[in-house]
């Protein structure tokens, strides 16, 4: 990663023993099948950072004075099952260590690992999947580590609710349960879908969120841009809801395929990834210590996973 601390913020503000926050990058791009360069949205995005103003005028705050600890980024790419696996101890390590964990990709087989570590590491865990891609299928191209499969784990293992799907392959309907899924074409005729996702929701909340969710007009860097998607505003709607009703114990943004012509991309992911910031610490003081709800033994008893969970650090 080219830049030093995250948005430019004081290095004293971005030290991992006082950050509350931690940002882990994961410049991947091994699984996509159409438009290549994800893997450089990590990068781009803390770019757009570092120009962006740092006061939320809707919430009053400054969240980067929370402290924001800029990991080492994720670079494994031997193979997808490798990568997935490196960024769920990644993660994991992160979540032990009592800190607010996001993750920026990527393209989206990167959640694989992210939400493997969530539900290892919190109790009756919801993942809020929005997406322009159902992302459903069991295998493609011969790995369950692609991003076409980036929730079919999350399917099996935890509490999926899928926002802003537009796009699938019939063998998905299979697996998907459509009455935690809402298709971009109803709600764009019926606003009651905020209420009724957030009403399926447990108390603790993972967000994986494709970037590609969001109308082409306002987000053309994305490797497989669809028509239709949602705009800023009612996508800020929903967010601040979930992050005001429910516990969000974590959140990754993936699949920025950033354009050197546009910078527009870039900067809404950068605004995107700080506004989610911003309402998650909105009510709390900077001097308070930041206390998560994970569970050490969570992978215990009947909750244990059928992965490798070794931790080697």
């Amino acid at each position: 990663m080219k830049t030093k601390t995250y948005a430019g913020i004081p290095e004293e503000l971005a030290k991992l023993e006082t950050a509350k926050i931690v940002l882990i990058p994961v410049p991947y791009d091994g699984t996509s099948t159409w438009q290549k360069g994800a893997d450089k949205g990590p990068d781009a995005f803390l770019d757009a950072s570092a120009n962006m103003e740092l006061y939320d005028i809707e919430t009053d705050s400054e969240v980067y004075q929370q402290g924001v600890f800029l990991a080492d980024a994720v670079t494994e790419n031997a193979s997808p099952e490798a990568m997935v696996e490196a960024v769920h101890q990644a993660t994991k390590k992160y979540i032990k260590k009592n800190k607010f964990v996001t993750i920026f990709g990527g393209e989206h087989s990167v959640s694989i690992g992210t939400i493997r570590a969530f539900n290892e590491m919190f109790e009756d865990i919801t993942v809020l999947h929005i997406d322009a891609h159902a992302d459903l299928r069991e295998s493609y191209e011969g790995t369950s580590c692609n991003h076409a499969c980036a929730v079919y784990e999350a399917s099996q293992t935890t509490n999926l609710i899928q926002v802003g799907i537009r796009s699938m392959d019939i063998i998905e309907k299979t697996v998907m349960d459509e009455d935690k899924t809402y298709f971009a074409h109803e709600m764009a005729e019926d606003d009651s879908w905020m209420d009724s996702a957030i009403d399926q929701m447990t108390d603790n909340v993972f967000i994986t969120f494709d970037l590609d969710v969001f109308d082409p007009s306002i987000m053309p860097s994305t490797g497989t841009p669809e028509p239709g998607g949602l705009l800023y505003y009612e996508t800020l709607e929903f967010l601040k809801q979930v992050f005001e009703e429910k516990n969000v114990v974590g959140f990754d943004i993936v699949e920025l395929c950033p354009n050197e012509n546009d910078k527009s991309s870039d900067f809404l992911a950068a605004k995107l990834y700080y506004k989610m910031l911003s309402y998650k610490f909105q009510d709390q003081n900077i001097e308070d210590g930041f206390e998560s709800n994970f569970n050490d033994s969570a992978n215990t008893g009947n909750k244990k996973s059928k992965f490798d969970t070794e931790d080697d650090y």
